[in-house]
């Protein structure tokens, strides 16, 4: 049975390009914008409340922050610290959440000019953004700026924070990758990493980073030094090493083994042709960095990745805009919408499996958001699996031996 049409979760009045949800917190915040063009199409940080509303999963807007001329297009997120990719520069901005109540003086406007929240009273347009949640009050404070790409079509195209936020890693259009220390943001390293643009960035043990780039190269690097360059196809010898390029990269847990880890690389061919060849999805081992698994997963070239926190789901978008949840220990899809988007799929992004996280996904097994560049925010529900419990199974085993001896005893009288 193929899955229903996701449900429209929330639709803001620009082209999305990211998005990530808290760990701790029900809030997915989401971002994009129309860059400096003069459109009349904003720039904006939107953060969005989650919240079971009638037995569905609804969004609803705490926050709209104004990022004047810079169209959001990558996003790290560490507790309450955003590390937003805008046009060749990081921007830190520091956010917070507090009651109405605990504000005096609201009038729907703070001083920096951004929008307020506002009581949801009734319906609004949803394509304005204008649903507002009664709940929380968000204040967004500008830390830091630095620039992180200097090539003449300079664009930072990935930031990721390492596991204890002390170090933030940035990479872009021309081929740098840059370290900063966080949250002073001090440069402690810069070096060329790929002949062309970086595509993603995935930070695993010991601060090693991989990085993808346009290049064809899927590089682990300890600091300035090349540990290893990745080569999914070796086992696959009727693959010429450029006919794909890497387009993204992600560290996953490994489920019921706590301290292990796995890297997923996505291939996408580098040349369209007129009969699509697949796209591949890798899993490798997180230490080694050896191939353990390829597998293709579809002709429409996959555009962004994401791994749910326990390491079970992967979650992919394409070009197409279409959406697919594939198993991580097998690599097998399942979960497919074609087009659910009518645009590319920007980005994916897991709802986080802690204590708020499994109240939100209320009795499903996993919950998937995509933005697009057609505004909308999508929900892709993964049903529980249904399966028996072991003491179930054990209980219908006992039963099928004890019916196995009386029917023999009927069969053969004096049998025991």
């Amino acid at each position: 049975m193929a899955p229903r049409r996701p449900a429209e979760l929330y639709r803001a009045p620009f082209p999305l390009y990211t998005v990530r949800l808290h760990p701790r917190r029900p809030l997915a915040i989401t971002a994009g914008g129309g860059g400096a063009a003069k459109t009349g199409i904003r720039n904006g940080v939107h953060f969005l409340q989650l919240e079971q509303i009638g037995g569905q999963l609804s969004a609803s807007l705490l926050h709209s922050h104004d990022t004047e001329t810079r169209a959001t297009m990558t996003m790290a997120l560490a507790d309450d610290i955003i590390a937003a990719g805008q046009d060749a520069s990081c921007h830190i901005l520091r956010f917070s959440l507090q009651a109405p109540e605990a504000k005096s003086g609201s009038a729907g406007r703070n001083g920096s000019g951004e929008k307020g929240p506002r009581k949801r009273k009734g319906p609004s347009p949803a394509g304005q953004g204008d649903t507002q949640s009664q709940t929380s009050e968000v204040t967004v404070e500008s830390l830091h700026s630095v620039r992180t790409d200097f090539s003449p079509d300079a664009l930072q195209k990935a930031v990721r924070f390492n596991a204890d936020c002390s170090l933030l890693v940035t990479g872009g259009a021309d081929g740098f990758l840059r370290l900063w220390e966080f949250p002073s943001m001090k440069k402690t390293l810069e070096f060329k990493a790929h002949d062309g643009e970086i595509e993603d960035i995935a930070l695993g043990p010991d601060n090693k980073v991989v990085t993808a780039g346009r290049d064809f190269q899927c590089c682990v690097w300890q600091q300035d030094q090349l540990v290893t360059g990745l080569r999914w196809n070796e086992n696959l010898p009727g693959i010429p090493d450029k006919a794909y390029r890497y387009q993204a990269c992600r560290f996953g847990a490994v489920e019921d083994n706590a301290g292990a880890l796995r890297l997923y690389t996505v291939q996408v061919p580098h040349k369209r042709e007129r009969r699509p060849p697949p796209c591949y999805l890798t899993k490798w081992d997180g230490k080694s960095f050896l191939p353990l698994l390829t597998r293709p997963c579809g002709t429409e070239v996959v555009s962004c990745l994401s791994v749910s926190d326990s390491g079970t789901f992967l979650g992919l978008g394409t070009v197409t805009g279409s959406v697919a949840i594939h198993i991580a220990f097998s690599l097998q899809r399942l979960y497919y919408v074609k087009e659910a988007h009518g645009i590319v799929v920007t980005d994916v992004a897991f709802v986080p499996e802690s204590r708020r996280g499994r109240e939100l996904l209320a009795g499903n097994e996993a919950a998937l958001l995509s933005v697009a560049v057609d505004s909308r925010c999508k929900l892709h529900l993964l049903p529980s699996r249904r399966s028996l419990p072991v003491w179930l199974l054990l209980l219908l085993c006992a039963g099928l031996i004890v019916a196995a001896i009386l029917l023999l005893q009927l069969a053969f009288p004096g049998f025991l």
